[in-house]
């Protein structure tokens, strides 16, 4: 029986094509989380709008609602000053590597009702040997008037004010939850691959105000969104009230 050759010079190996395309694309985005961590956000959401935005963090909190290892601590959110929802936060580089995403902010009136959504940006850099991307959907419970006021400055860098306590909870942290937890900034997360264990320091959150502007028709501060309450947009009832289904 003849046996049959086969050339390697004129097919080359999947992974002798894949490897380089995927290490340069990668670097490029891994040097862009680098010096700008608002580029990379915007690369984690690009061709969606912020309409697209808020329905993907409604499902965020369909999400959250749903977990069932998720045990106690939906008493978190009786208690929240505010949440910040990044329906999907992606972390990923070859050599270089980093993470980011977009996000909405809102926070819980006196009458108990939630804001309108501000947009923001949530953006790192980290350098170490970090092979693949990874996502994974967060929910930010701000617990304290101390850790709301911080977040709605024009920017905010999660663990580098003093006396601001995060807590990161996995959605396996069911013996950590309850309505005892204490933190001024309580993390549920989704992670799983490399953002096991995930943690949020050194991460920087910045209002995207061209977003607010573009969603509510004219500018506007974080502040007057979600304190003064002084733009509304329907499109964002159905988050509004899925967030107040949590009991």
């Amino acid at each position: 029986m003849p046996v049959s050759h086969i050339s390697t010079a004129a097919k080359p190996s999947l992974q002798s094509r894949v490897i380089p395309a995927a290490l340069s694309a990668l670097m490029v985005f891994g040097a862009m989380t680098a010096t700008a961590p608002h580029a990379l956000a915007a690369v984690a959401t690009h061709g969606t709008d912020q309409s697209n935005l808020v329905e993907r963090a409604r499902v965020t909190v369909d999400d959250l609602r749903k977990d069932k290892e998720f045990g106690n601590a939906r008493e978190l959110m009786k208690r929240a000053k505010g949440v910040l929802i990044v329906p999907q936060l992606i972390k990923g580089g070859f050599f270089v590597g980093g993470e980011g995403g977009d996000a909405v902010l809102l926070t819980r009136g006196p009458n108990g009702e939630f804001s309108y959504p501000a947009f923001y940006t949530l953006g790192s850099a980290s350098f170490g040997l970090q092979i693949g991307v990874e996502q994974a959907e967060l929910v930010l419970f701000i617990m304290s008037d101390k850790a709301l006021s911080s977040v709605l400055q024009d920017e905010f860098k999660i663990g580098a004010q003093a006396g601001l306590a995060v807590v990161t909870l996995g959605s396996t942290a069911e013996a950590a939850t309850g309505t005892s937890m204490s933190g001024d900034i309580i993390v549920w997360s989704s992670a799983s691959g490399a953002y096991a264990g995930l943690t949020l320091n050194g991460s920087v959150l910045k209002p995207r105000d061209s977003w607010n502007e573009a969603y509510y028709g004219k500018p506007e501060s974080v502040s007057a969104i979600v304190s003064a309450r002084s733009v509304k947009n329907a499109d964002a009832d159905g988050l509004r009230k899925n967030l107040a289904t949590i009991r």
